[in-house]
């Protein structure tokens, strides 16, 4: 399959010691040559594939010099998009860059599209939808785990798990068949039921234990949306500038100096939690900070996890009272604060409140309880289980939501052969979860979904 050639800067914009700009298509090595010009008479176009060139830019029409760069030739199909690619290295200032885009541009090749160069590889057979996506999640991550979740996704681990699934199933549809068109014994539908249910108790124990990894893979991949709350001027700016180490709140002994709700992203011993420092929660004449406090009764709904600071040194309030009542079945840690000072909190009543929550203290005006706290959350989600390598971490959204319903096929197929249900009818269901668990590898799944995937990708990835 041959598509047009494409263009795009695939190093961040701003300065930098260097950039590239990348080239993919037919016309990716001609394009580079009509601007090249290195040592002696040296033409890109007989180079061997997959090395480096040393030379300068330079403008057709004008013949001006426009950047001193070094060029890699790389030839289909042994590349990332099995097409001619292109790579010019040049230097990393914003003009320079934009110079050798446009260039570029001007000799034939298009603007790529986000994700173009990542969509060609999967329209051109080099991975498959799964892989694709994994190319997006190994950029954001952030943590060395969920990085190592994304490595092994994109090497394929969840494509060959799904591909053999798929394969068990279309084997036993295609024996069915058989069954049907030359039956030998007189039991046939007896022999094709149970078939049936020995493919199904498979394919289903199977994809089980795919989905008993995705809330785990889930939480790597977009992070624990977690929520700091608690009366003012109980620690709560404090407790996030020590998560994050750095100090990114304003922290005084003035309630209500927090007016609206903070968002930082911070690694907790391999959990990527997307911290939220909101507003005191109280009632408040102040309009800012009231509008701050309503936002933050607003991001409650959402949170994974909800981090309640209490002041160690103040005995609990109606305010305290009902906020452990809004936060009431949701995954919670309380934190008693300042403990530096005398206690005044009713300890036994906190636990009276939250009997099933984990409870840690701190005084983070002198830097202790962080560790306890950090353990606590990450043993809440982990259990240590994240440390296993040899499973297959599902961490996307669509592909949690497609095993799901493949896995509700399965058990409508299983619920059909117990009732006793003609075979025809059997195979309806067997043959959705297949079309189902193509559509995570890309085998069976529409053109604009194809497109809208790839439009949330980076320019030039």
């Amino acid at each position: 399959m041959e598509y047009d050639t494409i263009a795009a800067v695939s190093t961040p914009m701003g300065e930098g010691a260097i950039a590239i700009v990348r080239l993919s298509g037919e016309e990716a090595v001609s394009i580079a040559d009509k601007i090249y010009k290195g040592p002696g008479s040296k033409r890109l176009a007989g180079v061997e594939s997959h090395t480096i060139h040393y030379g300068h830019l330079r403008d057709p029409k004008t013949g001006n010099t426009v950047e001193e760069v070094m060029i890699s030739i790389m030839k289909g199909p042994k590349t990332f998009t099995r097409e001619d690619v292109v790579e010019i290295n040049c230097h990393g200032g914003i003009v320079s860059v934009n110079r050798v885009l446009q260039l570029v541009l001007s000799q034939g090749a298009r603007l790529a599209e986000p994700g173009e160069f990542t969509k060609r590889a999967f329209l051109n057979g080099r991975i498959d939808l799964s892989q694709a996506e994994a190319v997006m999640d190994l950029i954001r991550a952030k943590t060395d785990k969920a990085m190592n979740v994304a490595l092994g996704q994109m090497e394929g681990r969840l494509s060959q798990l799904i591909r053999k699934l798929r394969q068990e199933i279309l084997e036993t549809l295609a024996q069915v068949e058989v069954n049907i068109d030359y039956p030998e014994y007189d039991d046939v539908e007896e022999m094709t039921h149970r078939l049936f249910m020995e493919k199904a108790h498979f394919v289903r124990g199977e994809i089980k234990k795919i989905l008993r990894t995705s809330e785990q893979g889930k939480i790597l991949r977009e992070g624990l949306s977690t929520v700091i709350i608690g009366r003012p001027n109980v620690g709560k700016s404090s407790l996030l500038n020590s998560l994050v180490h750095e100090n990114k709140a304003i922290v005084t002994d003035i309630p209500g100096t927090t007016r609206d709700v903070i968002e930082e992203y911070v690694n907790v011993r391999g959990v990527p939690l997307r911290l939220l420092d909101t507003a005191g929660i109280r009632e408040t004449e102040d309009i800012v900070e009231r509008i701050g406090v309503e936002r933050s009764r607003a991001v409650l709904k959402d949170a994974d996890l909800i981090l309640l600071v209490l002041n160690n040194s103040d005995e609990l309030s109606e305010e305290d009272e009902l906020l452990f009542q809004a936060v009431e079945g949701m995954d919670v840690i309380i934190i008693i604060n300042k403990t530096d000072l005398p206690r005044k909190i009713n300890i036994e009543r906190v636990k009276q409140l939250a009997p099933t929550q984990r409870m840690v203290s701190t005084s983070l005006l002198e830097d202790e309880g962080i560790d306890e706290l950090e353990e606590a959350i990450s043993s809440l989600f982990f259990e240590g289980a994240i440390e296993a390598g040899d499973l297959t971490y599902v961490s996307n959204s669509r592909h949690i939501a497609l095993l799901g319903q493949a896995l509700q096929a399965i058990e409508d197929s299983i619920d059909a052969i117990e009732s006793g249900t003609p075979v025809d009818l059997v195979q309806i269901d067997f043959t959705k979860a297949w079309e189902l668990l193509g559509e995570i590898i890309g085998e069976s799944v529409h053109e604009s979904l194809i497109d809208q995937l790839f439009s949330q990708f980076c320019l030039g990835k």
